[in-house]
């Protein structure tokens, strides 16, 4: 026997022969490769490739070509066309492809991409959101081809489809045909279960012997042909699969990929099909009924079947027959109804509840096709894999949970709405950079009576609960203080002593518990700490012909007046942060905001954006940005700030960002 490549894979799904011939050596196969960015140009640059390699190999008259007609020609610039627009349509990333050609004149096309966590879709209307067609992979390549599939591998996924010969059989030829003694012993000699060679290895299936590419038939020659494959791959391959299916399924954030990637793990490796039921942890134990057959609050996430044809008839039957109420904490399997109705074949079916932290969290139903049923060692492996996928599952709900605690704690801690003011139009522009977290920067723009309306550009040092909690009290403060007709140098004055004394109660409250415990006292800097808030807070009093404005700016970037010839210049004095001195008196500044005349008010997020050593604002560079928007209106204004910030650094900003931009009209 050989050993095992060093490249292995994931998972493959398979629907027929594999992309490679067992005895086939490099020096017997043309290949061409080509690397292209993922742009709507890669799909022709692929076509043109293929066109040249397909050409130079007859010309040299490699073996094989003399089989090229063409029909295949033709058949081979479709699928790759299609392979490439898929890869680039729906991962995003640059693409690899790979043209070879057997000695036996079949033709195989691969392209890699760099998004292993999506399986390809067809070229309908299809969402993700509807689960009997996501995935359900590219119907005219599987026209066209003797056999497709998918192989992940950590950090790529390759879809690939071989081309057979004209006058060969295709796989739906060969499908119900049995595999003959003489096929189980060619078998017996290969170098294992591992076809191809180096990183292009696959595991090995024949189209008209793999009782996966016939929807589950099989017959007796079919059976000791499984077993042999078995056999070979739990004693060389069980192990890696288990520690790369661990690496895949690591770091996924939805549930329903997790179920996804669950079925190409399965099929075809362990079983012809499976299935993934989700339940609704909130309805706990009670989930299934005691009715047979009837399921509350659990949902068919996935279904996978090594024959694509399969896959709706087999949801279906599923769907009438859900996995029954059971211990919810037994992991072993047991038994589950075959689907005749759907496949029509004998075979048996096991289900494996999902449980993770003391959770039922689903249920894994997998199928074999055929009288011999699952070997001992194939039920041992999938209870591992059910563990992994129940741990996956868990951490992605575990996810979604506070993803959806921390957008409803963001919205709270924003205005619904931005105030209108008579005479001034405005724009806002708020990019937080975790988005799914609370952001540190925030904003407010508020009527506060008597003819008057208050502004505010903040930016708590920290981000998530930390900031969140010091924005929970600022936003309130601001609007209850300025409703209450106190001026600008008073506001800041109060939400000064605010922070501090907060800040004064917490340490005290830490102190006291640590006492109580009887631990160690707390050494200077190891308990809570003052919270910084840098704001730039202002009072706005339209009147006929302008706006007057009253601001004042506590350690936060100095907002920017931009007159409509160009001119730009600072509107306000630097003073200390809040939080930071007991006692602070803050100032402000009052000016006129005439017709045309345009402020900007920005958190560091914009004048520190970095490229390298530089910053945006090195040099006055924002005041740069500002005076070649005269002329703009507010919201031109302020998508071209926006746009200026994102362009200056290759990567994306590494910060919140927020703008504010008010003109007079």
């Amino acid at each position: 026997m050989g050993a095992i490549p060093t490249q292995r894979e994931t998972a493959s799904h398979l629907s027929g022969a594999p992309p490679h011939t067992a005895g086939a050596s490099a020096q017997d196969l043309g290949r061409a490769h080509v690397a292209l960015l993922g742009s709507s140009l890669a799909p022709g640059a692929a076509r043109a490739m293929v066109r040249a390699a397909l050409a130079d190999w007859c010309a040299r008259g490699l073996p094989g070509t003399e089989q090229l007609t063409e029909h295949l020609a033709a058949d081979v610039l479709v699928v790759v066309s299609e392979l490439v627009t898929n890869a680039v349509v729906h991962a995003g990333t640059d693409v690899e492809v790979v043209c070879l050609m057997e000695e036996t004149g079949t033709v195989v096309v691969e392209t890699a991409d760099h998004h292993p966590s999506r399986a390809p879709r067809g070229g309908d209307d299809e969402t993700p959101a509807d689960p009997s067609e996501y995935g359900r992979g590219l119907r005219l390549v599987a026209a066209l081809s003797e056999a497709w599939g998918i192989t992940y591998r950590p950090g790529t996924k390759t879809v690939w489809a071989r081309l057979p010969a004209a006058g060969r059989e295709t796989a739906a030829d060969a499908g119900g045909d049995a595999v003959t003694a003489e096929q189980i012993e060619a078998y017996a000699g290969r170098e294992g279960p591992w076809t191809g060679h180096g990183p292009d290895a696959r595991p090995w299936t024949e189209a008209a012997g793999d009782p996966s590419a016939d929807g589950g038939c099989a017959d007796a020659a079919d059976t000791g042909l499984r077993g042999l494959r078995d056999r070979e791959w739990l004693g060389r391959g069980a192990l890696s699969f288990l520690a790369e299916a661990s690496d895949l399924l690591a770091g996924q954030l939805d549930e329903d990929l997790v179920a996804s990637l669950t079925g190409q793990l399965v099929v075809p490796r362990l079983a012809d099909w499976c299935g993934v039921w989700l339940e609704d942890e909130s309805l706990g134990r009670g989930a299934w009924s005691d009715e047979p057959g009837t399921a509350v609050g659990a949902r068919l996430a996935r279904v996978w079947h090594a024959g694509e044809g399969h896959i709706d008839e087999l949801r279906l039957a599923l769907e009438k027959d859900p996995p029954r109420a059971r211990d919810p904490w037994r992991s072993g399997p047991v038994g589950h109804p075959w689907p005749g109705d759907a496949l029509g074949t004998q075979g048996a079916a096991l289900a494996y509840r999902l449980v993770a932290g003391g959770r039922p969290l689903g249920t894994l139903v997998i199928g074999r096709g055929g009288p011999a049923g699952f070997p001992d060692e194939i039920t041992g492996l999938v209870e591992d894999l059910s563990r992994r996928v129940a741990l996956a599952i868990g951490a992605a709900r575990q996810y979604a949970r506070q993803a959806t605690i921390s957008a409803v704690l963001q919205r709270g801690l924003l205005p619904g709405a931005v105030a209108e003011i008579p005479g001034v139009r405005s724009a806002l522009v708020y990019e937080p950079r975790d988005k799914g977290g609370p952001s540190g920067d925030f904003y407010d723009l508020f009527p506060a009576g008597d003819g008057r309306w208050c502004f505010a550009v903040g930016d708590v040092q920290g981000k998530g609960p930390e900031a969140a909690v010091v924005i929970g009290l600022a936003r309130p403060w601001l609007r209850l203080l300025a409703r209450e007709q106190y001026g600008v140098p008073d506001v800041l004055d109060r939400l000064n002593q605010l922070l501090l004394d907060d800040a004064t109660e917490a340490a005290d409250a830490a102190a006291r518990a640590l006492v109580a415990v009887g631990g160690p006292p707390v050494a200077p800097g190891d308990g809570p700490q003052t919270r910084f808030l840098s704001l730039l807070y202002g009072a706005l009093e339209p009147f006929e012909g302008g706006v007057r404005c009253t601001l004042a700016s506590a350690g936060h970037p100095l907002p920017l007046l931009l007159a409509p010839d160009g001119a730009v210049r600072a509107v306000a004095a630097p003073q200390t942060l809040l939080g930071v001195v007991e006692d602070a008196a803050y100032t402000s500044e009052t000016f006129e905001l005439r017709s045309g005349e345009t402020l900007l008010c920005v958190t560091d997020g914009v004048t520190e954006r970095r490229s390298g050593s530089r910053q945006f604002d090195d040099g006055d560079g924002l005041a740069a940005a500002l005076a070649g928007c005269a002329g703009l209106d507010a919201g031109l204004v302020a998508e071209r700030i926006r746009r200026l910030v994102h362009e200056f650094g290759p990567r994306p900003p590494e910060d919140d960002l927020a703008l504010l931009v008010l003109q007079a009209e």
